[in-house]
Parts: structure tokens; sequence; C-alpha cells
């Protein structure tokens, strides 16, 4: 039998269990006395475009990519800035000026329309001091520990008192050599830089794992390791008298010589910050320096991290282009913003404040509609301390409003946590990343600049999902939006998520109905906890990978070819459009969220059919209704609850029945990847329903069922 005539076949098995029946089974209730949030769909239910391989961005922006990806029905777009997670520096615009006029420097792109932009770049920073980061970057490595003493760290002279306004004592920048076992130490040897440390501290680490549990230890100065007179150079400190046994060390910088660095005086961003050209670490003794570092030009050296890094580079930086943001013009031009308007990012921790203004100022004079900006990407995978990029968030503002007074403004972007993200204690001894970030914007009277809270949403660790897993995305993503409330987030400050998926491995993200089950009530619980806009993640097709375990996953909604040709819908596509073209309605009305549940669980309390309701516009109740059981099917009645219901009320009349589950969707993976068989769509049913309808929800399913309601007649004596 074909694919049509099964899932014809299915749908007429539908229509026959939703009869009338005076015995059913469960109940989903609805409250419909207090709506729990709102939203327009074509404001908040989106996509985003993220940076690709560069041979596919001419597969992708054009015919048959496009009305393929439009089908899902998401609506805004948004546009993701990968280039911070390579530690690189974005040249948005190709065209542009650098500060040395040599040809060098920092550089700003051409804020005045010329020819299109198709493509935009990123180049390696030439000063990181990362071996590798929480981001993408899995290439490069630190300069402090690469055995050249040509090549050096420098700090982002944005953090500086010359554009700070504050002491450099407010805003100390560090770095941390991980030896990666614990091994005897007392002494340091530092090859500085121009500018150096003039005062500083040698800390080491009494925890296990001071960059991923950074509230379980302390920072503890070695017994010589305060200096209070540094003098530049190449420097060997005796730390203690005898070795420690230590892991971690961090030396915590607080007072710049502000000599200039290699680059000259010509520009003051070289003259402030801090500059190590290479870390020694180890023992002295009567026989010498014993070095307990390893110093290569590549992520085998012993591993560095550092607070911050100098956007400075040069045209030879670039090297390779195999992979590309798409340009502004090609993004705006290609359909995929349908015409609205899109968020755009700017980078800030690797950009500067001049590049960013250049940058909004484009886009708007080529007449593109801007709905936000981001600020960043992902502070906390770089290791940046809160109170810093809250001093460069403030700093990147002040130079877009000049351009825009009205622009949307929000920050930062995590790296996609289900708890409050944590970082080492600051004097009063605060640990929220979040509540610290928004503190600093409070205590220096900028808290208006913050229009929205963008964060990312990856709930589950790779390797480590199971089906059972499904049941706590609901908990999951509401838990989340209240624990930014709770740092300190003004309610009057709407939360987008702006980049999600199962999990942030794209191998990892289930292709088949699982993924499926998981977008319906991650969509459904985030607006029904008051998340305001999401954006699916990845929009443009990226193909099946290897994930663990033998699974096979993708960010995207397509399999596609070596080539980058679509081949067939994942499961998620199909759910897309279940989400948006049937429980919404689509175009600019107001949708408003209700309560829903039922009363179907497991024998371990898990609740097995979850329920989101809505009230469109067009005066229909839409409820997208989950069924996580994978063995069984549900029979369910639906209630409406609530005086503004009329007491008790049902689905009366014509009712539209949409459902897409295993029955429609199985995937079958192979070693080159995968296929689905059967593959879609979904199915639909028509039933003129009443109070009495019992509503067949199939396993592993997700079902709108759409209509108008009524409560029942009043009974007379």
């Amino acid at each position: 039998m074909s694919h049509h005539g099964k899932n014809l076949a299915y749908a007429l098995l539908i229509v026959a269990s939703i009869v009338p029946s005076t015995v059913y089974g469960q109940t989903v209730r609805v409250d419909t006395d207090h709506a729990t949030n709102s939203f327009i769909p074509n404001q908040s239910l989106g996509a985003g475009i993220d940076r690709m391989p560069a041979a596919a961005a001419e597969k992708y922006f054009g015919q048959p990519a496009l009305p393929a990806v439009l089908a899902a029905g998401w609506q805004p777009v948004t546009y993701r800035q990968n280039t911070e997670l390579a530690v690189e520096a974005w040249h948005w615009n190709p065209q542009g000026t650098w500060s040395d006029p040599s040809g060098k420097g920092y550089f700003t792109g051409r804020a005045t329309p010329t020819e299109t932009i198709k493509h935009s770049y990123g180049y390696p920073l030439p000063h990181r001091g990362f071996t590798r980061n929480e981001g993408t970057e899995t290439h490069g490595f630190s300069r402090m520990t690469d055995g050249d003493l040509n090549t050096y760290w420098k700090s982002n002279p944005y953090l500086s008192k010359a554009f700070t306004g504050e002491e450099d004592s407010l805003h100390p920048q560090w770095v941390v050599i991980d030896l990666a076992t614990p091994q005897p130490i007392n002494a340091l040897r530092i090859a500085w830089g121009d500018p150096y440390a003039k005062q500083y501290l040698v800390q080491y680490w009494t925890g296990e794992e001071a960059i991923k549990q950074p509230t379980k230890g302390s920072w503890v100065a070695f017994p010589s390791g305060v200096i209070a007179n540094g003098k530049g150079g190449t420097v060997t400190l005796p730390l203690t008298s005898s070795p420690m046994t230590v892991r971690f060390v961090r030396i915590w910088l607080t007072e710049s010589s502000n000599t200039c660095d290699s680059h000259g005086s010509a520009d003051p961003r070289n003259c402030v910050g801090y500059a190590i050209r290479e870390l020694y670490i180890g023992t002295a003794d009567g026989n010498g320096f014993h070095d307990s570092a390893r110093h290569t030009p590549d992520q085998d050296q012993t591993t560095t991290f550092c607070s911050s890094i100098d956007p400075w580079h040069e045209p030879s930086d670039l090297g390779s282009t195999q992979h590309e943001h798409v340009g502004f013009d090609l993004f705006y031009h290609s359909g995929y913003p349908r015409g609205l308007p899109a968020m755009i990012p700017i980078a800030v921790l690797y950009g500067t404040p001049e590049d960013a203004a250049a940058e909004i100022a484009y886009i708007e004079k080529r007449g593109y509609p801007i709905s936000y900006v981001e600020m960043g990407e992902e502070a906390d995978g770089q290791y940046t301390l809160p109170e810093d990029y809250a001093e460069l968030y403030l700093q990147f503002a002040v130079a877009l409003h000049r351009v825009d007074p009205n622009l949307k403004l929000g920050g930062p972007v995590y790296t996609g946590q289900n708890e409050d993200i944590v970082v080492w204690p600051d004097a009063q001894g605060k640990i929220s990343w979040t509540g610290r970030f928004l503190d600093y914007l409070k205590s220096h009277g900028r808290i208006q600049d913050l229009a929205f809270f963008p964060f990312e949403h990856y709930p589950y660790e790779p390797c480590k999902i199971g089906w059972s897993s499904l049941y706590d995305e609901p908990m999951l993503v509401s838990h989340i939006l209240q624990v930014w409330r709770d740092d300190g987030l003004p309610p009057n400050v709407p939360m987008f998520i702006t980049e999600s998926n199962i999990t942030w491995n794209g191998g990892e993200s289930s292709v088949d109905i699982f993924g499926a089950l998981w977008l319906a009530d991650y969509v459904g619980a985030f607006f029904n906890a008051g998340g305001k806009a999401l954006y699916y993640f990845h929009y443009l097709p990226l193909g099946v990978h290897q994930g663990c375990n033998d699974s096979m996953g993708t960010f995207g909604m397509f399999t596609t070819t070596g080539n980058y040709e679509i081949q067939q819908p994942t499961s998620q596509f199909f759910a897309s459009q279940l989400i948006n073209t049937e429980w919404v309605q689509p175009g600019n009305g107001v949708h408003k969220t209700f309560s829903g549940s039922g009363d179907i669980s497991d024998a371990a309390g898990h609740s097995l059919v979850t329920a989101y309701a809505l009230l469109r516009p067009d005066a229909q109740w839409s409820l997208m209704l989950v069924n996580r059981d994978q063995e069984n099917a549900h029979k369910v009645r639906i209630e409406f609850n609530g005086e503004a219901a009329g007491g008790k009320s049902f689905f009366t009349g014509p009712v539209t029945v949409i459902t897409f589950g295993s029955a429609q969707y199985q995937w079958h993976p192979t070693k080159e990847g995968g296929f689905p068989d059967p593959d879609g769509p979904a199915v639909r049913a028509s039933v003129n329903a009443s109070v009495d309808t019992v509503y067949e929800l199939p396993k592993a399913s997700m079902t709108v069922i759409r209509g108008i309601i009524a409560s029942l007649p009043t009974k007379t004596h």
C-alpha cells in the first residue's frame, strides 16, 4: 500500500474512534479562567540561520531548498553569530577599514552600502589565550603555551580604565593554567609582553575543577603569590618554600603598566590591558627551574583559559574559508525572513563598538527591518565574568543607540543550561552569573538598555538520552524561565529562547518520533510558562550525523545528500507544521495560552499525556496533546472548566483533528545515516463533536484538536 493509502486508512481509523460514547477513559481538563500568557505567531515562532559550510550557501539560498524549508511554517528569523564561538573577529562586510593605515589592527565594516554582500567570514584572533572553549571551537591554540616567544595573549582593551572609566581593579583580568592532573608546584615563570601587570596575584585552586565547578573550591594566594611591584620582562616567581600539589593556577591581574604592545603607540588600544608571551610552571631548586607545562602550537599544549581577548587581527589571519555566514543582502533577499523584521546579532566579545554601529547602520541604510539586536554569543562559554560582559554590553549599547535610539537590545546568550549559571564568587560571595550581570546594569543606572533576555535551550546531555527523557522537558523549560526571574530579571523584560534543540550535539538531536514529541512539549510548555518568543535551530538543512550508541541526529528538519540537497523531512519538520499551521492561527493575531492537564500517568508517576491550550483569534480553542506513552494509545474526554467557559464546556460541532505519531513516521538508521519509512505526513480527520465525544491519542503521537466550545445546557425542573 502507498504512503497515501496508509494515511487515508489511518485517518478513517481516527474518525471511527471519535464517536459519542457513554463510556470513556481519562480526562484532559483546561482551566479557562486564567490565561497564562499571550503571544503572536509571526513574532514569536521563529527559526535560526547559522554559519554553514561554504559550499552549502548556494544550495540553501535558492530553489528548491527555500520552499521546502518555509513549508515548516516558522516565521521570524534570528541570524546566529557563530564567530565568537570560534574565537574570531567577524567581518560582516568584507569591505571596510583597518585602524592601522598599513592594513591591520581593528576592522570596521563599511556602513555605506555599495556592492551586494553575499558572504561574510571570521578571522581567528592571533592574541588568543584559550586552548579550547565551550563553543564550537575545536581548532587553534593558546599563545601562552605555544612555545613561541614572538606570540602573546592580550586582554580586551575595552575592559581597561581608558574605556570603562573605572579602575582596572574593578575589571580584573586573569589567566588560568590547567595542568590536567595535580602536580608539585613551587614556582612560576612568566614571559611578559607589553603591557604587563604591575599588581597581580598568583593563586591555586582548592577544589577539583576550577572551570566547570567554580563554586566547589576557592582561589587561595600562594604564600609568595602577592605581587605589588611587577616590572615586566621574564620573571621567575618562587611561590612557596616547598612544592604544593595543585592542578589549577590562576594569575589575577589588577593593575596594568599601560605600556604599548608590539603594534605601536599610535592606537591607544595597543597600550592598555595585559599581555603574556609564555607561561612556565613547575618547581625550582638548586639545579634550576623544572617546567611541567607542555609547549606546543596545538591543542595538545598545557591548557590555558583567559578572561578576554584583544580583537586585534590582520588579513593573513583569515586562512581557509571552509565555513561562512551568509551576507546580509543575500539573507534579507533570500525569502527566509518572509519580509518580517529579523533578529540581528553583533559581535561583542571579539568585536568593537565602532564595527557594531557600522553593521546596524548598513542594515538600516538598506531599509532592512530589525526586530531585536542580540549582543554577543555565549559569554559564559567564553569564561567571561558577568561584570566584564555587562561593561562591554553597555559600551556597545551606547554606540548602537547613537545609530538608532529605538533599537531593542538584549543579552547575554547562554550555552543551553538547565540551571542557574554560576561563577567564582565576587567580593560579596554572589555566584549567579545572571544575577551579577543584572546587578551591574542596575548599579550603573542602565537596566533600561536590556529590552529582552535571550538564551539558548539544549536540555539533554548527549549520550544520556532515553525515551523517559521526554517526561522532563515541560519541567526543564519552565524551571529555567523561573530561574532567570529569581536572579532578578525584571518582570517587564520578555524572555526569548533564540536557539534550541534536544541537545547541543547535532548527532543526538533525534530524527525519529522522539524529536517531534519533544518539540511539541518544549513549545507548549515554554509559552505556558511565560516565554515570549522561541526560535527553532537549525532552519537550514544540515543532513544526518552519527551520534552516540549508533544513533543518528540532526539540528535540521531534513535529510540531505553529501551535496547539500534535500532528501526527506525528519520528524521535527512535521511537528513544526502542526505547531505553526494547525495549533496556532498563522499571522499577527494574539493567542492566549491556558493550562491544560491530563490524568494519565505511569507507575512511576510520569504524566503520559500533556496538554497545551490556546484561544485563537478566530475564536477557536486549539489543544495540542502529546501522548508520550511509547506503547499504548489513550482515549480521553476533553473538558473546559471555568466561568469563562460557562462553568463546564466541551467541543461542539465541527472539530478538526490532526495527528502525527509513530504510525506516520518511523526512522530506520543505517551506517550511512538512515531514512524514514513511513515518512509522514500527519493525518487529518473531522468530527461533529459533543459532550460525550472520546478522542483517541495514538501511542507516541502529537495531536491538535481544534474547534468551538459550548457549555452544557442548564437543567430545568
